[in-house]
């Protein structure tokens, strides 16, 4: 259940919070006060996709924050995800930026407007002003039947199995269309995995290579090196760490003397010792260092055959191993492609499984289909269409990723009339009848914690109109229901009315909302019955309409 919103630098709210109640709320107001920006926001705050023109003008960002109340699924939900917050709370956050950005939180968690929207199907519907449209619609049709009965998971896995038959089907046909270029196209692969294959190059294996080609080329003159710079230090007479040691034995017995040699005295003798220790690696390094002609006569001819088929390949001769792993998964793509009579057995199977869900999914929207025309032929009877009916049919279709049904909605508006397709024969006002139906009959199957209607009531008026508020109130006893209405005999029905209205305000329009009582209930229905000039008749009206509640 929603149990406040909060706004600020929203198109025309600059701040605004709203706590909501359980049952039936109405928001009202005059034309373009602001009703449907709120319902907007929650849109949002729920995971609709953001758009930068949202934000009040002249501000750096809007921000919506939404709180729910939530079951113990939405708390399993949300402790997946590692998302959980207050218990029993769920605090959903948008922050949209001038500059187009968005960021998305969940109980104070960064998430993803993927995620918000997951959510947010859970914890709301909403019926948009114009839902009624997608009625002329015959994928419209297919999609709110399948909404009703539950069906997307299936429809899913239909378009998934749809996916994969089309795609393996393609690559046949050009498996066989081409077969001969990929046959050339193997054979140049294959010779390039042949040669590189014969280097058995290992990964880094060159850059070592190259490193014990330079030693040893170079082992005559690093020895030489080696040895002379050992003997200088420390192995002949007047070596250097001898003269250290002379200096040391002069210095010693002055800085009794005099203690500030110490420091100098101290840094010749540790001088002295890395000397020492300097010659004695050197010396080392120089017995280990040995001059291997035959090694060096391997490796110049492993570098020269490597070198060689690099530069034919027109490779770094370091790329050599990676690019031989592509070439070998390059080959077995192209043997996979290659051997036709296994894909033909593997497209046959692809397709029947295709088939199997469809023919399933067909199934269920069949057994839907009856439920659903039932339900709305019966409420579409009550909203003024006495002896309508609607009549679902679901004939056969060219398979594609929704299946092999063509669902079209047929309605017959009076006694005696054959059904016909919708978008031929209904009315406005008799659209947006049997789109309310629908909208009711589908929340009531697939229940969530809060309803939301954008005018759905648009084009319905009279007697009407109390059938539609007194539905309105049926459905607030079993769940939260919110509804934007310009209809009197709606708003009477409520067990909460919010108002909205604009006002200037330094210069800039903004929009507010306020929660009536009963006296302000009277003055804002008798306005909607009565327009600009509120007489005695119509509060009197007016008061007439709350206590039939």
């Amino acid at each position: 259940m929603l149990l406040a919103l909060h706004l600020r630098d929203f198109v025309i709210v600059d701040s605004l919070e709203i706590d909501f109640g359980a049952g039936f709320t109405v928001l009202t107001g005059e034309t373009g006060a602001g009703k449907s920006i709120l319902l907007d926001a929650l849109a949002l705050v729920t995971g609709a996709r953001a758009d930068p023109g949202v934000v009040r003008e002249g501000c750096a960002r809007a921000d919506i924050s939404a709180q729910f109340r939530t079951s113990e699924s939405i708390e399993s939900w949300l402790g997946e995800r590692e998302l959980s917050g207050d218990p029993g709370v769920a605090l959903l956050r948008r922050v949209i930026d001038a500059d187009g950005r968005s960021r998305a939180l969940i109980n104070g968690h960064p998430a993803t407007a993927a995620l918000l929207r997951e959510l947010g199907e859970q914890l709301l519907d909403i019926h948009g002003q114009h839902a009624a449209q997608s009625l002329l619609r015959s994928d419209g049709q297919r999609l709110l039947l399948d909404g009703f009965a539950g069906l997307e998971a299936q429809g899913r896995q239909v378009a998934s199995a749809w996916t994969a038959w089309r795609t393996l089907a393609r690559e046949l046909e050009q498996a066989e269309t081409h077969s001969r270029e990929l046959a050339l196209e193997r054979e140049r692969l294959q010779w390039q995995a042949t040669e590189l294959g014969q280097l058995k190059l290992a990964q880094g294996e060159w850059e070592e290579l190259e490193s014990e080609h330079k030693r040893l080329s170079h082992a005559a003159s690093l020895i030489e090196a080696a040895s002379g710079a050992a003997e200088l230090l420390s192995d002949n007479d007047g070596a250097i760490a001898s003269t250290l040691h002379q200096i040391l034995q002069r210095l010693r017995p002055l800085v009794q003397i005099d203690e500030r040699l110490k420091d100098a005295f101290e840094m010749l003798d540790s001088a002295t010792i890395q000397v020492e220790e300097a010659a004695s690696e050197l010396a080392d390094y120089a017995s280990r260092l040995d001059l291997d002609p035959e090694r060096l006569t391997q490796l110049e001819h492993r570098i020269s055959t490597i070198f060689s088929t690099a530069r034919k390949m027109r490779l770094d001769p370091g790329q050599i191993p990676q690019e031989l792993e592509r070439i070998e998964r390059e080959l077995s793509r192209l043997d996979a492609s290659r051997d036709i009579e296994a894909g033909r057995a593997r497209l046959h199977l692809l397709e029947q499984s295709y088939r199997d869900a469809a023919n399933g999914l067909s199934q269920a929207r069949r057994t839907a289909a009856l439920e659903l025309q039932s339900g709305v032929s019966e409420l579409i009877a009550n909203l003024g269409m006495a002896g309508g009916c609607l009549q679902i049919a679901i004939e056969p279709a060219d398979p594609g990723a929704s299946g092999i049904d063509r669902v079209e909605f047929r309605v017959a508006a009076h006694v005696g009339a054959s059904p016909k397709p919708l978008s031929k024969v209904a009315s406005g006002g008799e659209l947006s009848r049997v789109g309310l139906a629908i909208a009711v009959v589908a929340a009531q199957a697939n229940p969530v914690p809060t309803l939301i209607f954008d005018e759905a009531d648009a084009g319905i008026g009279g007697s009407v109109a109390d059938v539609v508020g007194s539905l309105m109130r049926r459905l607030g006893d079993s769940c939260q229901v919110l509804c934007v209405t310009h209809l009197p005999q709606v708003a009477a029905r409520a067990h909460q009315q919010l108002a909205v209205s604009k006002h200037q305000q330094q210069g800039r329009t903004v929009s507010r909302v306020v929660a009536l009582q009963r006296a302000d209930r009277i003055e804002e229905i008798a306005r909607m019955l009565g327009g600009i000039e509120i007489t005695a008749t119509t509060r009197k009206h007016a008061r007439e309409l709350l206590t039939q509640v």
